[in-house]
């Protein structure tokens, strides 16, 4: 009699190997259109999310606030090179019908501002406003005299010893100075009228505190109101320049860990811990 065959009957698409050979993976079950809708709709949220951010971020680099960091020390001792600097770019508006609605205020005497430098608005420079439009300028022996008087301007260093006849007694003084762009050279003497210099409407005559060694309106010109930015609101880091004759920094990284400790180590000591979050003046 022949033995019952105790295998279960065999199902359709059933694969499973009689002779004792592995069995293949089972496919996977489908997704559940429901978990398909909920994946594909957190994956659209986070897209969401992240474009309102970078809008946010654009918003606020454009209208209100943006980073700059001080390159050169035309402003010593009130801007030290290496200084970072919010700008507050709400400050100063332009003439339009905006000036209603937003805290736009007029540009004042004395005050410093970010600007994009006339020769290159690429390039970002920092100075004081020392001349509004209407002002007459002039410098005599290293003084300034605004409109007949002299400006009293405690912020102002003087780093340079030897006399300069064109920085010091401008524009009375020699106006081939080599630091003289040839433009502004030829278009000043139309604005110079009996040893001053008249600055004309919606430009601004702008100085560097470190006044000797200050590439400024005397070498390259006046500033367009359209080229101001803003001024600077916060100095939220400050760290030294590096030393090129220090010898940590040029030495070869045999120890590798020993130079990044030792590089650590530098870096804090050259940051200047009591500029950190200070009010820009």
């Amino acid at each position: 009699m022949p033995e019952p065959n105790l295998l279960p009957p065999e199902l359709p698409g059933d694969s499973v190997a009689r002779d004792g050979a592995s069995e293949p993976a089972m496919p996977p079950a489908p997704v559940a259109p429901a978990r398909r809708a909920k994946t594909a709709w957190q994956v659209a949220e986070h897209f969401q999310f992240a474009l309102l951010a970078l809008t946010i971020a654009l918003f606020i680099t454009t209208f209100i606030v943006q980073a700059f960091r001080i390159p050169s020390g035309s402003m010593e001792d009130t801007l030290l090179v290496g200084d970072y600097l919010l700008v507050d770019k709400t400050r100063f508006g332009s003439h339009n019908e905006w000036n209603k609605l937003l805290p736009y205020r007029p540009i004042r005497r004395e005050e410093i501002i970010v600007f994009r430098y006339p020769a290159d608005p690429e390039q970002h420079f920092v100075k004081r406003v020392i001349g509004l439009p209407g002002d007459h300028i002039k410098l005599w022996h290293g003084r300034v005299y605004v409109n007949g008087s002299v400006l009293q301007e405690p912020y102002t260093v003087f780093k340079e010893h030897e006399p300069d006849e064109f920085r010091d007694n401008f524009p009375r003084g020699n106006w081939f100075d080599e630091n003289v762009s040839v433009a502004w050279s030829s278009q000043m003497r139309s604005l110079v009228h009996d040893g001053e210099l008249t600055v004309p409407r919606d430009r601004y005559f702008v100085l560097g505190d470190n006044r000797d060694q200050s590439l400024d309106s005397r070498y390259w010109g006046l500033v367009p109101r359209e080229n101001i930015i803003g001024r600077p609101m916060l100095i939220y880091f400050s760290l030294c320049q590096p030393d090129e004759d220090d010898p940590v920094a040029s030495s070869p990284p045999d120890d590798k860990l020993f130079y990044l400790r030792t590089r650590i180590v530098h870096f804090l000591g050259d940051v200047r811990w009591h500029r950190i979050l200070r009010l820009a003046p």
